[in-house]
């Protein structure tokens, strides 16, 4: 049976094909009438009716392809960047490309023989703009960025969320809590969002002249952080009462590092996360964190690439952030 064609449709619904394809391409607002309108979307349900994309695409030399660049799959907020993404562009018949790089926040190699050939944009998440440079081909695709840092000039948008800000809650809670002697995991790896929740402790604490903050770097496995953790918490000097942790799997390994030294969380030392991760509730006690609009972050990246892409000026305000307090965080002990 041969596949319908619009002419089919638009004979089916008795209108011109240039109604069917305003109506198709949800042009028809102010163009034709609702009543047409739903006729032509009741005769291509009829008919079976499916749009000639790749022969649309050609005409319009686009593909309505999106890349998603990001620097691992271990870590579900990437996976729920990825859902957020895909939501809008399947809303603009868009598709989106998942890439886990290789090398991490490192150099990204191009994963079709052109990207320029396949894509319409590159959306990357928690990296930064130069890593980009085999896939874009120079400057030729337009770059939106995610969590990244907003004054690289290679990017067309940015989309981040306020981590300057959750690091501030955190730091709140604990100080409120009572404590004043602090460790910080540091994820050991050299970004900006790893930056910005350094600097951000360290300027909540100047509100405690007496709390003390000793960083100490940790890989982002729970095993390398719970070796971190151990570290810090064995060496000279009084031992911190709450730990800050720059995400969820580096807290999930200071928690077993404690644990390992036969302390209790939160009895002789707090613990707290980044991220807001499934893996925050899976771990005993529950972690208090920061939680990251994951998906929000995806929505918005994929509405700037479109915004870019129709020569309009995408949002740049950072979104909000929230702090979660469960059972991973307590007053000192006395």
């Amino acid at each position: 049976m041969a596949r319908p064609t619009s002419k089919d449709v638009a004979r089916t619904a008795g209108v011109s094909q240039a109604a069917v394809s305003l109506v198709l391409g949800d042009k028809w607002r102010g163009r034709v009438s609702e009543t047409t309108a739903e006729r032509v979307r009741e005769a291509a349900r009829d008919l079976g009716y499916r749009p000639n994309l790749a022969a649309r695409n050609l005409r319009l030399g686009s593909t309505r392809t999106a890349l998603l660049v990001v620097p691992a799959l271990t870590n579900d907020f990437f996976a729920r960047v990825y859902t957020g993404a895909a939501r809008i562009a399947a809303a603009h018949d868009f598709g989106v490309v998942l890439y886990p790089s290789p090398d991490g926040i490192g150099p990204a190699k191009d994963p079709f023989a052109s990207a320029r050939s396949a894509l319409d944009g590159v959306i990357a998440s928690s990296m930064a703009a130069g890593a980009l440079a085999d896939i874009r081909g120079g400057a030729d695709l337009p770059l939106v960025m995610l969590d990244s840092d907003p004054a690289d000039p290679a990017a067309a948008a940015h989309v981040n969320v306020d981590l300057a800000d959750g690091m501030r809650q955190m730091t709140t809670h604990l100080l409120e809590l009572g404590h004043r002697r602090f460790l910080h995991l540091a994820a050991a790896v050299d970004s900006w969002t790893f930056s910005v929740r350094a600097d951000a402790i360290a300027q909540a604490l100047r509100s405690a002249p007496d709390a003390t903050l000793h960083t100490e770097p940790a890989p982002l496995s729970v095993h390398g952080a719970r070796a971190a953790a151990e570290r810090a918490l064995t060496g000279p000097g009084p031992r911190p009462t709450a730990v800050i942790c720059d995400d969820d799997i580096i807290a999930a390994g200071a928690c077993k590092g404690v644990r390992r030294l036969g302390l209790r969380i939160p009895e002789d030392i707090s613990v707290a996360g980044f991220d807001d991760l499934a893996l925050s509730t899976a771990v005993d006690p529950e972690l208090t964190t920061i939680r990251l609009p994951a998906e929000q972050v995806g929505e918005r990246g994929m509405q700037a690439l479109l915004h870019v892409l129709e020569g309009k000026e995408p949002e740049n305000d950072a979104l909000p952030v929230e702090l979660v307090v469960r059972d991973s965080t307590a007053p000192p002990a006395a």
